[in-house]
C-alpha cells in the first residue's frame, strides 16, 4: 500500500516536481506550504533556486528527483516534453520506485496520457493525467480547476495532492479523459477570449466607458470567469503572460485534431484556432492570451 493510503505512516507523501515554470513554481510552493516535502528538477537555475528558497530541494536531475519519491508531478508545456521527461534512462519511469504514483499536469494530446500510461504499467507505476485550468492567477491562489483522468483508487489516494492545488478536483474518466476535458476547455476560454476582445474594440470605437461597460457586462448573463481574470488585462493593454499564446496556439492544435478524429464540428473554434495561429506569425506568441485582442484592433485598424 502506498504511503498516501497507509494510515500507519503519519507523514506526508515525498512529491518530486518536474516543470519549475509559470505554473509549476507556484503550485509546487503550495504544497511546501501544505506541509509537503518537494524535490524538483527544471532546466533553468532561477527556478530551481526559487523552489530551495520556498523550503523545497533542488535535484540535478530527473533521476535524482524522482528515485525517492512516492508521488511525482510533472508540468511542462506540451506533448514532446512529457515523453522527453518520462522515457529513456535517464527518464522517469527507468528510474522511479516500482508502487509510485505519476501525476502529468502538463496539457498534452489524450493519446499521449494513454500511452503513457500504459507504458508506465509495464513499470509498475501508476498514472494520472491532471490538468489545470485557472491560469497563473488560480496557480498562486491555489484555485485551479483539475480535470483528471485514470482510475478512481489513485484519484482517491491523490485528492489531499490535489486539495493543495485546487478547488473544483474532478476525475472525468479513464486515462486521457482529463486532457480531453483540458482541450474542451481551452475551446471555450479561446473563444470567450475572442468574444471579450471583439466587444472592447466595438464598445471603445463607440466611445463608451469601457471601465464600465466591463463591469456591467460581467455581472450579467455575459459575465464569465474569463471577463474576470482578463478584464485588467484589456483595460491597461498588459499583456504579460499568465497564459502565453504560444501555448493556447498548441492546445487549440489538440482541440481540432481531437475533435475531427470523433467527427466533432468546431465551426466557431476553427477560426478562433487560425486566429491565435496568426498572432504567433506576427510575433505575439510570447503575450499573453488576452492579447487576442490585439488582433481584433489589427483587423479593425486601430493603431498597436
Amino acid at each position: 500500500m502506498s504511503k498516501l493510503a497507509d494510515s500507519s505512516h503519519p507523514t506526508r507523501p515525498a512529491i518530486a516536481w518536474i516543470g519549475l515554470g509559470i505554473m509549476g513554481s507556484p503550485m509546487s510552493e503550495n504544497l511546501l506550504k501544505a506541509g509537503y516535502d518537494v524535490t524538483g528538477f527544471t532546466l533553468e537555475q532561477d527556478k530551481l533556486d526559487r523552489l530551495a528558497t520556498a523550503g523545497g530541494t533542488a535535484a540535478r536531475s530527473i533521476a535524482e528527483a524522482v528515485r525517492d519519491a512516492d508521488v511525482v508531478i510533472t508540468m511542462v508545456p506540451a506533448s514532446p516534453q512529457v515523453e522527453a521527461i518520462a522515457y529513456g534512462p535517464d527518464g522517469i519511469l527507468e528510474n522511479a520506485r516500482t508502487g509510485t504514483l505519476l501525476i502529468d499536469m502538463s496539457s498534452i494530446t489524450p493519446q499521449t496520457s494513454v500511452d503513457l500510461a500504459k507504458a508506465a504499467a509495464d513499470k509498475g507505476i501508476r498514472v494520472l493525467d491532471a490538468p489545470v485550468s485557472g491560469g497563473e492567477a488560480g496557480a498562486v491562489e491555489a484555485v485551479l480547476s483539475i480535470m483528471v483522468g485514470g482510475d478512481r483508487a489513485d484519484f482517491d489516494e491523490a485528492r489531499p495532492v490535489f486539495d493543495a492545488l485546487g478547488r473544483t478536483i474532478v476525475l472525468c474518466g479513464p486515462h486521457g479523459s482529463g486532457q480531453t476535458v483540458k482541450a474542451a476547455n481551452q475551446l471555450i476560454v479561446a473563444v470567450n477570449i475572442q468574444a471579450c476582445a471583439e466587444a472592447v474594440v466595438f464598445l471603445e470605437k463607440s466611445g463608451v466607458d469601457l471601465a464600465a461597460a466591463l463591469d456591467v457586462l460581467n455581472g450579467g448573463l455575459a459575465g464569465s470567469t474569463v471577463l474576470t481574470r482578463k478584464k485588467d488585462n484589456f483595460l491597461n493593454r498588459d499583456f504579460e503572460p499568465g497564459f502565453r499564446i504560444d501555448l493556447h496556439h498548441k492546445d487549440m492544435g489538440i482541440v481540432t485534431d481531437a475533435a475531427r478524429n470523433v467527427g466533432a464540428a468546431l465551426p466557431v473554434g476553427a477560426v478562433v484556432a487560425q486566429l491565435v495561429a496568426s498572432l504567433r506569425t506576427q510575433g505575439d506568441g510570447g503575450l499573453d492570451h488576452s492579447a487576442l485582442l490585439r488582433a481584433v484592433e489589427r483587423l479593425s485598424g486601430a493603431r498597436l
